[in-house]
């Protein structure tokens, strides 16, 4: 039996966890307002406009994950990372020198090799308990 402090701290800190969360969604909400009524305003819509909405998209699906299933999957920060960094490569690409604009390249590369490797190691050595991870597995092993 769990003492009363814990289950106080436990109780707690699931709180302030989705207070949290409750603040970035809102936050996220009124960055992507704000920036459609940028886009209003100036009667055009750019690229990176739209990478911007789509990376708020990739926050909010995070943050809507994290409540659905109460684990925060590593790829999507990966994911967003990779869109941000596509966001500034199309934004400054006339000012970058060749070597900035390599790494950058090189960067995104970086993370997309990060996300198969996790998707692999997912697939290949799931969580116990993890039952679609499993069946992946099991229907790939079939087909070979």
């Amino acid at each position: 039996m769990k003492k009363p402090i814990q289950e106080f701290n436990k109780w707690l800190l699931s709180l302030v966890e989705h207070l949290g969360l409750l603040v970035i969604a809102i936050a996220t909400v009124f960055a992507m307002g704000s920036e459609v009524m940028v886009m209003v305003r100036a009667e055009m819509v750019t690229l990176a406009d739209l990478l911007l909405l789509f990376l708020y998209l990739e926050v909010l699906a995070m943050v809507g994950l994290y409540y659905g299933t109460g684990k925060l999957p590593v790829r999507f920060p990966l994911y967003i990372g990779m869109v941000a960094l596509a966001r500034y490569m199309i934004l400054d690409m006339k000012a970058m020198d060749d070597w900035r604009m390599l790494a950058v390249s090189g960067s995104i590369l970086m993370l997309t090799m990060a996300v198969l490797m996790i998707r692999f190691g997912h697939v290949r050595y799931p969580y116990p308990g993890d039952e679609q991870a499993i069946e992946q597995r099991n229907g790939s092993q079939a087909k070979n």
